[in-house]
């Protein structure tokens, strides 16, 4: 494929997407982990396609590379990037890990996990640039954004209705077995946390995950995975959270039990970022998952999705909002190739 000739989603490397509607432009920008097969640029980072109709997009360009920041504490990952207007810059939040600086072991129950687990740093940094295009600069490089005793992946930004900025984040499962989703309060320049963090809900509240749990599996539950987080306000001003998990419905011959990769949501009872949480039935399955809400410029409501979890594929909706009840209207197989 020559350079200048647009890209279609089924040939676009894509997983974790993130979509920003710049109005201004009316150009969709879509950040995604670097792949140097379409972008050209070796490296761990982040790099965005371009489209003004979702259909057609240009190669990506790079917009982020971890090895380029000086004194950074990780160059690995580059995990589930998005980028937020904020005070009239952009930040990109995107998930590193180093397996090289173990974390401390917790003691047996701390997160309630009854064996203890390696597990070493991972979590979301923070980048800032004046533009869509970066490139984006770390804030802090010697730490990530949440605590960094904490193993974390795929922070997202809310704000509150008092205007008050929070990091929504995973807590890996690899260090508390059920994951689980949290929140933590940002400084107004969102270059460091403020308190300590709140929890939100456990990946195991989802009671859907073990309805179909093979039989004479009782004792092969754990772990359950939370990935994903992205908030949204509804039109009445109900709270709802995406996120993606695994189903375990799947008996493998070693005896464990896994499944695919499901893409759910919750609804806040209260309306606020504290809960409580009220966990929904999967809207998309087939091994999809981390996706995201956004309006088109013609205000429709879409949600884009990666499937599968290896090799992904970037996969659209029109999607509708009832109350506290988020619905699939229709596939657009006509943007995303279909599959």
């Amino acid at each position: 494929m020559a350079d200048t000739e647009p890209m279609r989603l089924p040939d676009m490397p894509l997983h974790d997407p993130f979509v920003v509607a710049d109005e201004e432009t009316r150009t969709y920008y879509l950040y995604t982990s670097n792949d140097p097969s379409v972008s050209g640029v070796d490296g761990i980072g982040t790099m965005v396609y371009r489209s003004q109709d979702l259909r057609d997009w240009t190669r990506p360009v790079v917009v982020f590379l971890a090895a380029e920041q000086q004194g950074i504490w990780a160059t690995d990952g580059g995990w589930a990037p998005e980028v937020h207007e904020w005070g009239g810059r952009y930040y990109l939040f995107t998930t590193l890990h180093n397996e090289d600086r173990p974390l401390p072991l917790p003691p047996p129950d701390q997160w309630g996990t009854p064996f203890q687990v390696p597990s070493y740093m991972r979590g979301t940094i923070t980048a800032v640039s004046s533009s869509l295009l970066g490139p984006f600069t770390v804030v802090d490089p010697a730490r990530p954004t949440p605590p960094a005793n904490l193993m974390t992946l795929d922070g997202t930004l809310y704000v509150d209705p008092s205007g008050q900025p929070w990091m929504v984040y995973a807590h890996e499962w690899l260090q508390t077995i059920d994951g689980t989703m949290e929140a933590i309060r940002l400084a107004p320049d969102l270059s460091r946390t403020i308190g300590d963090p709140v929890f939100l809900f456990k990946a195991s509240d989802a009671s859907w995950i073990t309805e179909e749990i093979p039989a004479g599996r009782p004792h092969q539950l754990a772990p359950y995975v939370t990935d994903g987080p992205q908030l949204h306000r509804t039109p009445d001003g109900s709270l709802l959270m995406l996120w993606s998990t695994y189903e375990k419905n799947v008996a493998g011959k070693d005896g464990t039990i896994s499944g695919g990769y499901v893409q759910t949501y919750a609804t806040s009872k209260s309306g606020g970022i504290e809960g409580p949480w009220r966990q929904h039935r999967p809207l998309v399955r087939e091994d999809s998952g981390h996706g995201m809400l956004f309006h088109t410029f013609e205000g429709r409501l879409m949600m884009i999705l990666h499937r599968p979890f290896e090799n992904a594929r970037g996969k659209l909706y029109e999607m509708e909002i009832a109350g506290q009840e988020l619905r699939v209207l229709r596939r657009r197989a006509d943007l995303d190739g279909g599959g």
